[in-house]
């Protein structure tokens, strides 16, 4: 599906998005997405090193508390 995005239709896409959202607001948008991606991130390092305490000790880890 992807294989088929060229040029073309990747500068047609971008030009959509600024006339969507406007320049001033992709900067934000792309902030939020970078600080999602992070957090996303981060969770799933902290849920490996749940599992494998977990595996270590042979105990459940203490559930913590998400913001």
């Amino acid at each position: 599906m992807l294989e088929d995005l060229g040029f073309g239709k990747l500068l047609l896409i971008v030009l959509v998005i600024m006339v969507l959202f406007g320049a001033k607001k992709i900067p934000d948008l792309a902030q939020g997405l970078g600080k999602g991606i992070r957090e996303f991130k981060k969770a799933m390092r902290d849920d490996d090193d749940d599992i494998k305490t977990q595996d270590n000790t042979g105990t459940k880890p203490e559930n913590k508390e998400i913001k």
